[in-house]
């Protein structure tokens, strides 16, 4: 008989989960102010907020941090951080940041000004938000497909060709950067084929226009490539993924996710006018060009979590457990955007709370009652986190409302997929009696979902 399948790594350490009761809870979000960010960790039981510095680094991580070069500059470390960089994408110039919304903010320091326009596929909150700060819009360009959730195509976070063209030529010399995101977070981990990225980009430099390829999950979306597009099959991810950047001109990433380590960041470009320019906000806002916010031994570990998650085996034990998990949530029925995506379910909660209106932040609800279900911290992607118009300041409701089940890198088992999945259910069974919604009593201007504040309607 065939074998099962099996994760690509055995466990070394554990850490203690702590479980609470259903008291205990309503307590504790009721001082958080149900906002599941203002939780502290150690009143939950499973975390799935989110999967940026949350994984578990390796054997071979850890010992290449003893061997960390701490100098101020000049640092061997960093070298072996930049080498590693460059072999993977081809990208020369390399500026390593505290973390993703560091690089964003360097980066868009030097070439987003105010009354510019920055197309992308659904940009994540923290990168519109540093579009917004600086008085620019961003827009939309992903598939219109993307809205469906219940549609299977396989690479449903493409941009669509024609709604980019469209911005292009109507905003002649106030585009600075269009921005590729792989994986598609917002629309629910959804991949980009290589297809779409090579036109994607041909038709911004048509239009003299450079791309930024947004790379937290870059590795991820190679892997979709591999298993879903014609003619990848039998190339490695490495080669997929020096592939994917040999179209665009840059990329920031968040090395928290698909670089394996806690923490840690940073900017590649062949640009080399955008890297001159960068610098200037580099030093000041992150430390030196050789380090950039980053200790040397951090630089080292990522050097060695991005070679590691190009092994095949590694990326798709990772995958694997999303599947799994999507596949408990079908026998109970629960809707998600389709197909599962590469890093987390993204629960639609417009289809689940039916009965809660869009201004009760009905995702938001579903979030707060799955916790008080069960302990597992989820979050929510959707009507909160789309912010306010920054001109007419109303809530932004017509994207997709989300509870994002976002899955650490080899820190659970699938014994804890099914804990998540029967938590669900349980908030899945009741649907029907939870009728009220959440009142936002206090928010920040920008990026409001991570310290926003609510009450319970009743």
């Amino acid at each position: 008989m065939e074998l099962p399948f099996a994760e690509a790594w055995k466990i070394k350490m554990v850490e203690p989960l702590k479980k609470s009761t259903r008291e205990q809870r309503e307590k504790w979000l009721e001082e958080a102010k149900q906002n599941i960010f203002m939780l502290k960790s150690d009143y939950v039981y499973i975390d799935l907020l989110t999967d940026s510095g949350t994984g578990a680094m390796s054997d071979r991580q850890w010992a290449a941090m003893m061997m960390g070069d701490e100098s101020y500059g000049g640092a061997r470390s960093f070298y072996n951080f930049k080498d590693t960089v460059t072999g993977i994408t081809g990208f020369p110039y390399v500026i390593p940041t505290h973390q993703g919304r560091a690089a964003e903010n360097v980066l868009f320091s030097a070439i987003v000004k105010e009354g510019m326009v920055v197309p992308g596929n659904a940009h994540f909150d923290t990168t519109k938000g540093h579009i917004e700060f600086r008085k620019a819009t961003a827009i939309d360009v992903t598939i219109p497909e993307a809205k469906d959730t219940q549609l299977e195509i396989p690479f449903k976070g493409n941009v669509s060709l024609e709604l980019l063209e469209k911005v292009l030529k109507e905003n002649p010399g106030k585009v600075p950067v269009m921005i590729l995101t792989v994986t598609n977070n917002t629309v629910g981990g959804q991949p980009v084929s290589m297809k779409n990225i090579r036109e994607t980009c041909e038709l911004c430099h048509k239009y003299g226009v450079p791309v930024n390829i947004d790379s937290a999950r870059f590795i991820e979306n190679a892997y979709f490539i591999k298993t879903r597009e014609e003619g990848y099959a039998d190339k490695t991810i490495a080669e997929i993924c020096s592939e994917m950047f040999s179209y665009a001109d840059c990329m920031t990433m968040s090395a928290k996710k698909d670089g394996l380590v806690n923490m840690g960041g940073f900017i590649a470009t062949r640009k080399e006018d955008w890297y001159e320019a960068a610098k200037a906000f580099a030093i000041p806002f992150e430390g030196f060009l050789t380090y950039g916010g980053m200790n040397g031994r951090d630089m080292d570990a990522l050097a060695v979590g991005l070679r590691e998650n190009l092994e095949f085996d590694m990326v798709e034990t990772r995958v694997k457990q999303v599947e799994y998990l999507a596949k408990k949530l079908d026998e109970y029925g629960i809707p998600y955007q389709r197909p599962a995506g590469g890093h987390a379910i993204f629960v639609d909660a417009d289809k689940i709370l039916t009965n809660v209106p869009k201004e009760e932040f009905p995702a938001q609800t579903l979030t707060c009652e799955l916790y008080l279900e069960s302990g597992v911290r989820a979050c929510e992607i959707g009507y909160v986190l789309a912010d306010r118009d920054p001109v007419t300041r109303e809530n932004r409701f017509g994207g997709l409302d989300f509870v994002r089940l976002c899955i650490p890198r080899r820190v659970y088992t699938n014994n804890h997929m099914d804990v998540i999945a029967a938590a669900l259910k349980n908030v899945y069974d009741r649907r029907e009696t939870i009728t009220r919604g959440l009142e936002i009593t206090w928010e920040a201007e920008l990026m409001r979902h991570f310290t926003c504040q609510f009450r319970r309607l009743k």
